[in-house]
This record gives structure tokens, C-alpha cells and sequence, in this order.
């Protein structure tokens, strides 16, 4: 009994001793580091987004009697939701930067702000190459987190992650700049910052900031194999997301530079044959007549080696790095040609790629704009057509198409590519059976 009253009696007088129960606010006369002040500022300009995306389906029924008299199938709607973040980068205009893959081909979008006010967000644009997206929302009273140079960043620099993970409400996770210019993650230009700060699922499109509460990144994904945060995230760089939400604003879509130039890889083989001493660079096996690398004199054969004093390691670099450049830029190339090195200048142009009436194959693909597809796409393996300008309330609308996805087939036939495609204005058939890829998922839609 003794030793209980004096255990109870000590347990008692460490639990009231201040010390254990908050942290004091200086140690030796210094106060204690917090980011709490600096939060203060930054959360009130991290949002919510909330998707709604309705998706047209049928219901097969196996009666041959119900198929007769009702066609193939009972239409069917489905409604998909999906959360995420965003970042208010505007508080005069209303102006969000988030994830294309947050908002991209959603029918309703809210954006719910710290303070609990919601608001139907207008989609000014999106482009899947960076994964990047501007909404608009009609809101008095925003606070908007200045932009910092991200190209100032610094592996070792401190950030934080605010976001919405897994829809449990705003959070903020701190790390460091673990690696700059990460590439090679999957499809798209890519340039990101990695970082160890907790990014989850929700977080995407949310911010990512310096300890003076500037954003340096959107947030955009993570490295896992089981799903949640291993401490390998990924986020846009604020230099590439200013760059495309500035053409997205003044156009509704990014223009995309282009050389006129298709490249690979150096392999051990393909540098021994060259004469090169190892396999940076990349090697041109293709240049487009007319074209900026065709005024500049590249040659099948050369090596790129450098494009504005930045080196080339591979293929993907040049990729990246022409999808960046904005139009009518004059660039240096660093060119490598039977072992000697020299410079040239390239003015960087507009993609330009052949379109069709989608109403001119087939009247039910009316209200869509078919393109061929990128080189960066055909190097990823795709073939097709992408889809673009799909209008509301058109079938294809209604049937779940939309802008970036890419028709692959018609029917059971393959779509190599725009001119294989009629223009008779009837492919035939009551459906329409269309295989179509969007991001990595492969699914059909009837018209």
C-alpha cells in the first residue's frame, strides 16, 4: 500500500510539471524554432478540390429477344469522385494551380477553402505533359502564397507539404530537398523536385514550400510500393508551373516548342561506332525538312551534347527540355559530328500537327477534333489519334471522351495514325465500338 500512494504520488507530480506538458518557449534564453508562424500564412492559400466525372457505360444483357428489341445494351451512368488539392496562386483573379490528373475530364469541380466556404471552380485549362491545371473560382477574401524562383533550390533545403491527404483535411509535412531534375518517372516533360516530406494520397496538387512560406512546387506524386509515402515524393517545380499556367491562361493550352528533331539513346554499341568516348548525349536519327534543326544544319548521326550550355544525358532530356522552350526562343545547341564539336542556334517553333473533323470519319464523332500524336508520344510506344476540342453534350462527350485521350482503335481495327482514317462521314455499323487509351488505362466506349 505504501508503494502505491507514493508511485501514484510521483506519477501525479510529473504530470503536472509544466515542462511535460508543453514545450517552453525558450531553452536558454533562445527561442524554440516553429513553423507554425510561417504555416499561419501559407495554409489559408492551400484549397480542397472535389471532382465529380460522369462516366456513360452499358449493362449487357444475354437475351436475344431483350437485344432485338432494345438493341445491345442498357445505357448506364456512373458517377466517379476524387479529392486533391490545390494552391491559390491569384487572390485578385481567383487563379488555382493544381494536377491535371486532379481535374483533368471532370464534369464538377468545388474548391473548398480553408476557412469552409465552397465554390464551383471553372476550369481555365490543363496540360497532361506536366500534369499541370488552372481553375478560377469566384471568391472574395483570398489569400494567395507568393511564388519563389524554384530554380534556386538546393538539395539539403528545407521544405514543407500542405495538402489534404486522404481526405482526412489540411495537413502540413516537413522534409528536405532530397534530388532536383528528376526524369525518367513515366510519361510526360518532366523536371521534378524530390523530396522527403510526406506527400500522400490527396495531396496531389497541393504545396509545396520554403521556410518562408513561398511555393517552390506543386505536389504530383509519389515512388511506393505499397501505396502510401515512403518518403520518395515528387513535385513540380514552380518555374515549370508558372511557365505552362501562363500559356494556359493566354491561350487555354500550351504551345509547344518544337525542334523538328528525333533522337535516342547512346548505346555502348552506338558510341563505339561513333567514336565517342562514353554514351552521354543523344544521338539524331531524324531531322523534319523545314524544320528549326533542319535550318540549324543538324545531320542523322550528330550527337546533341548540350542545348543552352545545359547537358544532354539521353533522349528524355531533349524531350524535356524542347517541351519547355516557349516559342520563337533562340537556343544553342551543343552538336558533336564525326568527333568534332560545334555550336549552332535553332529558333524554337509551334508543334505543328495535322487535324481532322472527327464529323468527317464518322457523324457520331462530331464535336471532335482528331490529331496525330507528339513524337514524344510515339516514343512511348503509342499509336492512334488524340482527341481534342471535345464539345459538351456532343455523343462523344456523353459516351466519356475527352481532350487528351487517345483513339487507338475503331471496331477491331487498329488507328496507325490520321491519314489511315476515311473521311466518308460513316464508318457503318449501329455502334461504334472505340478503343481508347487515357493515361495507363486502356478501355472501349460505344457511340
Amino acid at each position: 500500500m505504501p508503494y502505491r500512494r507514493t508511485l501514484g504520488a510521483l506519477v501525479a507530480m510529473v504530470l503536472a510539471t509544466p515542462a511535460f506538458a508543453s514545450i517552453p518557449p525558450a531553452v536558454d534564453g533562445q527561442p524554440v524554432p516553429s513553423l507554425a508562424p510561417m504555416l499561419a500564412k501559407v495554409t489559408p492559400a492551400v484549397v480542397n478540390i472535389s471532382t465529380k466525372t460522369r462516366v456513360k457505360s452499358r449493362a449487357y444483357v444475354d437475351d436475344p429477344l431483350f437485344a432485338q428489341l432494345f438493341g445491345q445494351g442498357i445505357p448506364r451512368e456512373r458517377v466517379e469522385q476524387s479529392l486533391g488539392s490545390g494552391v491559390v496562386v491569384d487572390a485578385a483573379k481567383g487563379y488555382v494551380l493544381t494536377n491535371n490528373h486532379v481535374v483533368g475530364g471532370a464534369d464538377d469541380i468545388t474548391v473548398t477553402l480553408q476557412d469552409g466556404r465552397d465554390f464551383k471552380a471553372r476550369l481555365i485549362g490543363t496540360d497532361p505533359d506536366t500534369d499541370v491545371a488552372v481553375l478560377q473560382i469566384p471568391a472574395e477574401r483570398l489569400q494567395a502564397l507568393p511564388v519563389a524562383d524554384s530554380a534556386q533550390l538546393r538539395v539539403g533545403d528545407f521544405v514543407v507539404a500542405v495538402g489534404d491527404p486522404f481526405g482526412l483535411g489540411q495537413t502540413a509535412t516537413s522534409g528536405m530537398v532530397s534530388a532536383l531534375n528528376r526524369t525518367g518517372l513515366g510519361k510526360g516533360i518532366q523536371n521534378f523536385i524530390q523530396t522527403d516530406a510526406s506527400i500522400n494520397p490527396g495531396n496531389s496538387g497541393g504545396a509545396l514550400v520554403n521556410l518562408r512560406g513561398e511555393l517552390v512546387g506543386i505536389n504530383s506524386m509519389i515512388f511506393t510500393p505499397s501505396g502510401g509515402n515512403v518518403g520518395i515524393g515528387f513535385a513540380i517545380p514552380t518555374d515549370l508551373a508558372s511557365s505552362v499556367m501562363k500559356q494556359l491562361l493566354a491561350y487555354g493550352k500550351v504551345r509547344r516548342g518544337n525542334l523538328g528533331v528525333e533522337v535516342q539513346d547512346i548505346t555502348p554499341r552506338i558510341a563505339k561506332a561513333l567514336g565517342l568516348k562514353d554514351t552521354n548525349g543523344a544521338v539524331v536519327t531524324g531531322v523534319t525538312s523545314g524544320s528549326p534543326a533542319d535550318g540549324a544544319g543538324l545531320q542523322t548521326g550528330d550527337v546533341l551534347t548540350a542545348i543552352d550550355g545545359k547537358p544532354v544525358r539521353s533522349a528524355q532530356d531533349v524531350r524535356n527540355t524542347e517541351g519547355l522552350l516557349p516559342v520563337g526562343a533562340q537556343v544553342k545547341l551543343g552538336v558533336q559530328r564525326e568527333g568534332a564539336a560545334r555550336e549552332v542556334t535553332a529558333a524554337i517553333e509551334a508543334t505543328k500537327l495535322a487535324t481532322l473533323d472527327g464529323g468527317k470519319v464518322d457523324k457520331r464523332l462530331a464535336g471532335v477534333t482528331l490529331g496525330d500524336l507528339t513524337q514524344e508520344q510515339k516514343a512511348q510506344g503509342l499509336y492512334g489519334v488524340v482527341l481534342s476540342g471535345v464539345k459538351p453534350g456532343s455523343a462523344a462527350y456523353q459516351a466519356g471522351l475527352r481532350d487528351g485521350d487517345v483513339l487507338a482503335a475503331i471496331g477491331q481495327r487498329r488507328v496507325p495514325g490520321l491519314k489511315a482514317l476515311p473521311t466518308t462521314g460513316t464508318l457503318g455499323g449501329r455502334q461504334l465500338l472505340l478503343t481508347i487509351v487515357r493515361d495507363d488505362a486502356i478501355y472501349y466506349a460505344v457511340l
